[in-house]
């Protein structure tokens, strides 16, 4: 990750430019007291009123100049902070997207959205309109004191003193602050989490009446994320008094000392109003310290989140130098693959087995054997922990992700659709190569063109958030269409037909008997939809225990065949007893 002084100083004569229209503004603001000073002086005790034309002259000038160099100040602060928020935002984006299957295995989505939406907003913050009020609270009292010590220096110390009185307060203020903000950030995620969760599962909640459970559930973090801002506020309303009340009394103590200094003759009338007008200006800058402490302990807090997103390594890596091979035929092995995860448990152990280019492997076994596991790691989502896997004869480590991954087209059991047309979700990437053509063959190979062409726009047609509005099946075979679309070396269908009836499977086993370019896994729980396999393997507890083809494995009578028993007993039964008959 780069750094937040790296960001800066990439745009740094844009700073430059806008650090010198702060100074110029400052400069220009903090000459008027010496108008004041020549006004009292000279024109009012001096009596020289030829030289009041001039001076009103002059605060005029100072005023235009003003809004001139705090314009462009303001405007180049908000534009610089602008593109460095949303270069952040992009390169934290980028690096999550980067991130191995198991760190989104361990983390909340919605810590995820608090971290690239939430904390880079406080930042932008931070180094926009926070960082600009904080160089120019320095600038500013920088010069006011050496205006004010040129004056007169004894009556200059009683600024000082204040200053550092209050820089004192904001310290201690912005270390207590800093550990609540981290506390924040951390429940922000949280509340994000709950709410997405149950927003995505809203009508699972509905249909086990969870309504009440998860009201109290979001409520809980919600009042923990109240308790924090309260205590926020409440160290925030703790200090922030004693600010107030150096500014009200500072304006005060100066003319009780100044007109001391008058009387005594050791500074003119005219002078103690430049320096009252000083003490005024410096003002702000004490009452602006408690806020900006606030606005920067917040950011330096998510600062240290997302440092700690950046800090996560994908497990994952590519090669630097990755084997690109100018065409996948799409042959697949599985050389004495184990594969367990960070905490020990094992969920593949000794997996073989091989597939040749354009033929078909069923993969069976009850849940939790390792089926859904086997895709992973052909993808490479995760690496295998012993043996190897292969494509077309090379480990799919030494292979490019972005070949290997844009080779497989992969039917999940779990189907994710997009919020957009159908069309559109059909292409999915590979949206400049695949015409409506295409869209409308695969959607006619996978049975889904007979509902979409019912539908007012059809292909089209505008599907909900992960495919609300669509039931199970007619999501599953936009998802076929999809996977048909790309016409890819290598098909693996993961349960992808369950929520099909009988005869829609049929149809898409008979579709997938003509793709005789493509190599084909299919997982599944039903005997229907591996039985044409050329190869059928059965996994149980990780490991393969049955192997062979759907005849072979029912003479075996072992688990594919008690499998078998348990989805087609009672027909088997009711064709036995018409035969006795």
């Amino acid at each position: 990750m780069k750094k937040l002084r790296t960001y800066i100083w990439e745009h740094k004569w844009g700073y430059l430019f806008a650090v010198m229209s702060m100074v110029i503004a400052v400069c220009l603001d903090l000459m008027s007291p010496q108008f004041t000073k020549h006004i009292v002086d000279d024109v009012i005790i001096g009596g020289d009123i030829a030289k009041l034309k001039g001076l009103l002259i002059g605060i005029f000038l100072i005023g235009v100049g003003r809004c001139i160099f705090q314009y462009t100040k303001e405007y180049t602060f908000d534009r610089l902070s602008i593109e460095i928020a949303s270069d952040m935002r992009k390169k934290l984006f980028d690096h999550i997207q980067s991130l191995s299957a198991e760190f989104f295995d361990r983390t909340g989505t919605g810590e995820l959205m608090a971290r690239v939406k939430d904390d880079i907003d406080r930042i932008w913050d931070g180094i926009g309109f926070v960082s600009m009020l904080l160089m120019e609270v320095s600038v500013h009292t920088v010069i006011i004191l050496f205006c004010m010590f040129h004056l007169n220096w004894k009556l200059a110390l009683i600024p000082m003193i204040s200053m550092f009185f209050c820089g004192t307060i904001a310290i201690v203020m912005e270390r207590k602050l800093g550990v609540v903000y981290e506390a924040i950030s951390e429940e922000n995620a949280k509340l994000n989490t709950v709410a997405e969760e149950n927003l995505a599962g809203v009508r699972t909640v509905k249909a086990f009446a969870r309504e009440k459970f998860e009201i109290e559930k979001f409520l809980s973090h919600n009042q923990r994320y109240y308790d924090l801002n309260m205590q926020q506020s409440k160290i925030f309303v703790t200090y922030h008094p004693y600010f107030t009340l150096v500014t009200k009394l500072l304006p005060l103590v100066t003319v009780m000392f100044g007109g001391y200094f008058v009387v005594q003759q050791k500074m003119t009338l005219g002078e103690l109003s430049a320096f009252i007008e000083y003490s005024m200006n410096i003002v702000w800058p004490m009452e602006m310290l408690g806020w900006l402490t606030n606005s920067a302990s917040s950011a330096i807090a998510s600062n240290r989140k997302i440092q700690k997103i950046y800090k996560e390594k994908p497990a994952v890596i590519e090669k630097e130098k990755p084997i690109e091979k100018e065409q996948i035929k799409g042959k697949i092995e599985f050389d004495h693959v184990s594969f367990h995860k960070a905490d020990g448990y094992e969920i593949l152990h000794d997996v073989s087995f091989k597939v040749e280019p354009g033929k078909t492997i069923g993969i069976m076994g009850e849940t939790g054997a390792g089926k859904s596991s086997v895709i992973y790691l052909l993808q490479r989502l995760y690496d295998v922990t012993d043996g190897c896997i292969k494509i077309d004869d090379i480990d799919i480590r030494d292979m490019s992700l972005k070949q290997l991954r844009g080779s497989i087209s992969t039917v999940m059991q779990d189907v994710f659709l997009f919020s957009d047309s159908i069309n559109e979700n059909v292409k999915l990437g590979k949206r400049d190569v695949i015409g409506i053509e295409t869209v409308k063959q695969a959607s006619y190979d996978a049975k889904a063109s007979g509902f979409i062409e019912k539908m007012e726009h059809q292909y089209d047609t505008v599907i909900g958030e992960r495919g609300v509005g669509l039931s199970g099946g007619q999501k599953q075979r936009i998802s076929i269409a999809r996977a048909l679309a790309k016409k890819n070396p290598i098909l693996v269908l993961d349960d992808s037909t369950s929520a099909l009836d009988m005869e829609t499977e049929h149809l898409i086993q008979e579709t997938l008997k003509k793709l005789d370019y493509t190599t084909k896994i299919i997982i599944a729980h039903r005997i229907s939809a591996v039985k044409n396999a050329d190869e059928i393997i059965v996994l149980d507890s990780g490991s393969i225990k049955e192997r062979g083809t759907h005849e072979s494995l029912l003479k075996e009578k072992g688990l594919y065949y008690k499998t078998y028993l348990a989805q087609y007993g009672d027909v088997l039964a009711k064709e036995s007893e018409r035969k006795e008959a």
